[in-house]
């Protein structure tokens, strides 16, 4: 029999509340002194209640666009509900705060609770957010500005007690209702582990249910109440149809039937499920609202005091622009406002140039196209992270909704000057970020997934990836089969083995379409995606400020080349490389205006960049360079050789390595792997192409050391021109496919990663 911990009546906690109704106070006679109080007449008829619900709040107390109403208008329905509800409850299934937006963030959620305290809310889950910043932060600055206790029933200490209140009773209309809170069992990988040292989270169902038992055993020394409620910080993975296995299946279906109703969170889902649990007959709503107040949920409850049966049906209720503003809220908003205003114009960083998203040719935004912007959130976030183990980040494209951009807007911004309003703007959701553990196959999945399935309004997404993070692509390939090699840190990754990714947590659900991203093993950093922004300009006192300079290297490079023959390229042989996204398409850094392809330091042909803008992909920056093969540069042994060919594109630090497989030469004039050092004395028959092409290809230029090429089957790059163990595997499988481009940096810089936290 599994051990059960004891449960005593909870301690009222929290500041004492401004419009505190005396039903508080019966509560605690009825509890306490129950025999010291007349009988009471039998009811001529049910009671009726009614309970609204938010869940997974996140501090989004200013109206923003459809469907996140406010608080103020999410106040103002509450009063106006009240107001021919007058036996209502107000409840929460936690995340009230964390992962907030400018407004309330700026002011570390105060204006949050503020607001929630303005309109009664009488008890809260918690939420893994409510932990952001450790338990000692929760159970004094959280708990001390909140007019509400925080329920945890499964949360314990290393000595089996309860860390917080398993259960909160609150007396609406007469009827005793006992809202049970627990939070998701997943919190070790949720929050950082220093913030729960010395905290469990024990099984949902068995702690939800010891509490139940203990509600409604007849015994007023642990409580009792005639409607039990659990609000629950877990939820189901989508809102059409409950889960077909999972903890959060678990809950619905085991949680006792003593449990009139769940309110749930978590998933940032909306669904109204009716569930009949084991054990029982009665199906039961199973509520969750979303997220960001865009609905309350609405548990309409009849209690019959002689029979002690209860009836509960549900419902959604939208918010946006639903409700006149409830005056004391709006206050509480405009107030917050009016502080993140004057907190927003303080600097942040500084800024060396622009950081723009890709364009379009008529200058709107491109999110298929890589940008130096995309690229820094998500050097930015990965920075912010690698103390939770992370080793690369992406970025989708639509959570950039500005440009960083380096002029002056007034006398108090001088051009480079960053503000906080400035980086809000940039990445105004407020995601948190997640740490996903990938596979290799996983990650190329991923990339893979920019090209987004037929129909959809974007034909392409380009991902924003960290430095030290390329790959190479092939625009002309099949779908499933265009991404080449990805290198980390110059070396090919495994498609075996597992990596740390950063994520926000929309790409983290699914977002876009970028399923791979939703493994199902994703840990929360317990940072907010602004937050790590202002962490990255954040220096200590006194020190210079933190200066970001964009990076114009390409990050990911697509190449088309001429398929090669099975025995090589011989000398005099044609190879064309189609080339593309050279250039970002809102360059504002070096000019530049061609590509050159070399071998062993010897030009073989150059071509004009075509600059014009390619629409809805990453193709901006076209050239096409053909050459001859230069005779005397083959195999050093009998049989075909790979060759590096040099991709390099001026001015902007984009070098990109081309494999090529070479044919045997007879007899054998020059090992070649070791690089010419005198230019004036080239290896033998060394000699320049002549560069044709007009830059029709399209790709993009990264940069990356030169790898093994396993997809597609393509030839594995072994690192060195000389023949070694295993060259004959490699060569077939070079021959199985076209030449593939491995991206590599001009000047390799290797930047030091600090770990941050929030």
């Amino acid at each position: 029999m599994r051990p059960r911990h004891p449960i005593a009546p909870p301690a009222e906690t929290g500041a004492p509340r401004r419009r505190r109704r005396a039903a508080l106070s019966l509560v605690a006679v009825a509890t306490l002194g129950a025999g010291l109080v007349a009988a009471v007449p039998a009811q001529a008829a049910p009671t009726s209640i009614d309970i609204l619900g938010i869940n997974d709040f996140h501090g989004r107390i200013a109206q923003e666009a459809s469907p996140v109403a406010g608080a103020a208008v999410m106040a103002g329905f509450i009063d106006q509900f009240r107001t021919t509800h007058p036996n209502t409850s107000f409840v929460s299934s936690g995340d009230n705060i964390g992962a907030s937006t400018f407004t309330s963030f700026i002011q570390e959620d105060k204006p949050a609770l503020d607001a929630l305290n303005a309109m009664d809310l009488d008890v809260s889950a918690l939420g893994n957010h409510e932990f952001d910043r450790g338990q000692d932060d929760l159970n004094g600055r959280v708990t001390e500005a909140s007019d509400f206790p925080y329920l945890g029933a499964n949360v314990f200490r290393a000595d089996g007690s309860h860390a917080y209140d398993p259960y909160f009773v609150k007396d609406v209309g007469g009827v005793r209702v006992g809202y049970i809170g627990a939070i998701t069992e997943l919190m070790p990988e949720l929050v950082s582990p220093s913030g729960i040292a010395g905290l469990t989270f024990g099984d949902i169902v068995d702690s939800v249910n010891d509490v139940a038992d203990d509600l409604s055993d007849g015994d007023a020394a642990n409580g009792e109440a005639d409607v039990l409620v659990l609000l629950v910080h877990e939820g189901n993975s989508s809102g059409t149809a409950l889960d077909a296995g999972g903890d959060f299946a678990r809950i619905a279906t085991d949680v006792s039937p003593k449990v009139d109703a769940i309110l749930s969170g978590h998933t940032h889902q909306s669904y109204n499920f009716s569930v009949v649990p084991t054990g029982g007959t009665t199906p039961r709503p199973v509520v969750q609202t979303g997220s960001y107040g865009a609905n309350l949920s609405h548990l309409a409850i009849t209690f019959d005091a002689d029979t002690k049966a209860t009836t509960v049906t549900s419902e959604l209720l939208p918010l946006y622009q639903k409700a006149t503003p409830d005056p004391e809220v709006a206050t509480i908003v405009s107030d917050a406002v009016a502080v993140a205003a004057v907190e927003g114009a303080k600097k942040v960083g500084e800024i060396t140039a622009d950081f723009p998203r890709a364009v379009q040719s008529d200058g709107t935004e491109n999110r298929g196209g890589e940008s130096t912007l995309g690229n820094f959130v998500a050097d930015v976030q990965l920075e912010a992270t690698v103390g939770n183990g992370s080793q690369m980040a992406f970025m989708n494209p639509g959570g950039l909704r500005a440009d960083l951009r380096y002029a002056s807007t007034g006398a108090s911004d001088p051009a480079g000057n960053l503000t906080f309003a400035e980086a809000a703007a940039v990445q105004p959701f407020a995601n948190t970020l997640v740490v996903v553990d990938m596979t290799g196959a996983q990650i190329e999945q991923a990339l893979e997934q920019q090209w987004q399935p037929a129909g959809s309004s974007r034909p392409f997404l380009k991902l924003g990836v960290s430095k030290g993070l390329s790959y190479t692509y092939d625009p002309a390939a099949a779908s499933g089969e265009r991404i080449r090699t990805i290198t980390l840190n110059g070396t090919e990754l495994d498609r075996a083995a597992s990596y740390k990714v950063t994520v926000n947590s929309f790409l983290s659900s699914g977002g876009d379409n970028f399923t791979a991203f939703n493994t199902g093993s994703a840990a929360d950093s317990g940072k907010v995606d602004l937050q790590a922004q202002v962490d990255y300009f954040t220096v200590p006192a006194g020190s210079p400020a933190r200066v970001a300079t964009p990076d114009f290297t390409q990050r990911s490079v697509g190449v088309t080349a001429t398929p090669s023959p099975e025995a090589g390229f011989a000398a005099g042989d044609t190879v064309t490389l189609s080339l593309s996204s050279l250039l970002f398409s809102s360059q504002v850094g070096p000019e530049t205006g061609t590509v050159a392809v070399s071998l062993d330091g010897v030009e073989l042909a150059s071509q004009p960049i075509d600059r014009t803008v390619v629409d809805k992909g990453d193709e901006t920056g076209r050239a096409t360079l053909s050459f001859a093969v230069p005779a005397g540069v083959t195999a050093p042994t009998a049989g075909p050789v790979v060759r590096q060919l040099r991709v390099t594109v001026a001015g902007t630090g984009t070098v990109v390595d081309v494999p090529v497989v070479l044919a045997a030469a007879e007899p054998v004039v020059v090992d070649p792997t070791p690089a010419p050092t005198d230019p004036a004395v080239p290896a033998p028959g060394a000699g320049a192409g002549t560069g044709a092409g007009t830059g029709t290809g399209a790709g993009t230029g990264t940069s990356t050391r030169p790898t093994r090429v396993t997809a597609a089957g393509d030839l594995a790059y072994t690192g060195s021109d000389a023949a070694m163990t295993g060259l004959a595997l490699a060569l077939t499988l070079m021959l199985a496919g076209a030449g593939v481009v491995t991206a590599t940096r001009l000047r390799r810089r290797r930047t030091a990663s600090v770990g941050t936290t929030d």
